[in-house]
């Protein structure tokens, strides 16, 4: 069985510079870096969206550059947790998938009975 919809990863990844050679890259007072955002289409392991920033910025950030396809599931970690730029991606009608934070503050609405020979729990 596999997905209609087209389902993304979505990461970030920290990529270190020597300090001495990219000046322009200061990420910490001795270290240089930049962050590469990537976006990749689970179904061709193709990059779909790539964005270099400073080291500086923050990956949930990169939320506020992505254009969300509408029907399409982005998968991504606990590092994207932003409820107000989630809350964009369901306007968009687009859906997302991530772990809970463990300080996450929630309340259950309603339950569904779950067949867990499937894999799901």
């Amino acid at each position: 069985m596999s997905l209609i919809q087209t389902a993304y990863a979505l990461d970030t990844t920290t990529i270190d510079l020597c300090l001495s050679v990219f000046p322009w890259a200061r990420f910490r007072s001795t270290k240089a870096a930049v962050k590469m955002h990537t976006l990749l289409d689970l179904r061709g392991n193709i990059p779909t969206f790539i964005h270099i920033s400073d080291g500086k910025m923050h990956e949930v950030n990169v939320l506020d550059i992505l254009i969300p396809e509408a029907g399409s599931f982005y998968i991504m970690d606990r590092g994207f947790t932003d409820f107000a730029r989630w809350y964009t991606m369901h306007q968009a009608q687009a859906f997302f998938v991530t772990r809970a934070k463990s300080n996450l503050l929630f309340r259950r609405v309603y339950s569904r009975s779950v067949d867990k020979s499937t894999g799901l729990r």
